[in-house]
């Protein structure tokens, strides 16, 4: 299984849910992501000095520009972990956490980050909820797998008794149709979702309706309804 451009370019409804963006929307996209990519080329490929010029050695695992942008894309709609971004492009999660690292890079430099991205500030969130009609969220805590630390006191520090697995978390803020507005701080994955919210501080508009697992038990802002998220989707099915 390799996911590509290609095979989804005729899918547009998926490729929607798995980008967040239509056919049309990645192709105005892929333009400035092809000039922050050849900039990126020519500042870190090809600099005076290099001995093996740019495209030598291993074929890359995503050749095509389009595949690129595909593949840094549904990393920020979905934030799977490192080996299921690797397993659906068919590469390892090492080589997953290489082509993250720099394609994240390349694709704030085409967008600006500070319009494109999910925030990361807690104090600016209320704004960002702001320019959502529905008043709508849904916010969910993230545990992803990492190696087992070299230290002893992060090993212990990194240990996750809930997934048995050394692990790291980060919560998200999202609209009910799934696009993700806010992506916390990462901390330790024993660190339970509610602390993170609170120690936070997300503010919500008054009138606002905030789906949530048992994780948030408790985390109330002043002004939200809140829902529980699992009924709810018990109910859809």
């Amino acid at each position: 299984m390799k996911m590509s451009f290609e095979e989804l370019q005729d899918k547009p409804r998926v490729l929607q849910s798995l980008t967040s963006i239509n056919v049309h929307e990645f192709a105005a996209l892929l333009v400035s992501f092809k000039a922050a990519w050849e900039a990126f080329v020519q500042e870190t490929f090809q600099c005076e000095g290099r001995k093996r010029a740019y495209g030598g050695g291993r074929t890359a695992h995503l050749k095509n520009l389009e595949d690129k942008l595909l593949f840094i894309l549904v990393y920020f709609r979905l934030y799977p972990s490192q080996e299921v971004q690797g397993f659906l492009f068919g590469m390892s999660q090492a080589q997953a956490n290489e082509w993250i690292h720099r394609l994240s890079g390349v694709l704030n430099q085409a967008l600006g980050y500070e319009k494109q991205l999910p925030k990361r500030e807690p104090a600016i969130l209320k704004a960002v909820l702001d320019v959502c009609p529905s008043l709508e969220f849904m916010i969910d805590g993230t545990e992803r797998p990492i190696n087992r630390p070299k230290d002893k006191k992060d090993r212990k520090t990194y240990y996750s008794g809930k997934k048995k697995a050394h692990t790291v978390k980060n919560n998200i803020i999202s609209e009910r149709g799934g696009k993700v507005l806010f992506l916390s701080d990462t901390y330790e994955g024993k660190k339970h979702d509610k602390k993170i919210a609170d120690e936070e501080g997300y503010q919500f508009l008054e009138g606002s309706k905030l789906w949530q697992d048992t994780g948030f038990q408790g985390f109330a802002p002043v002004g939200v309804s809140i829902g529980n998220r699992r009924r709810n989707l018990k109910k859809q099915n």
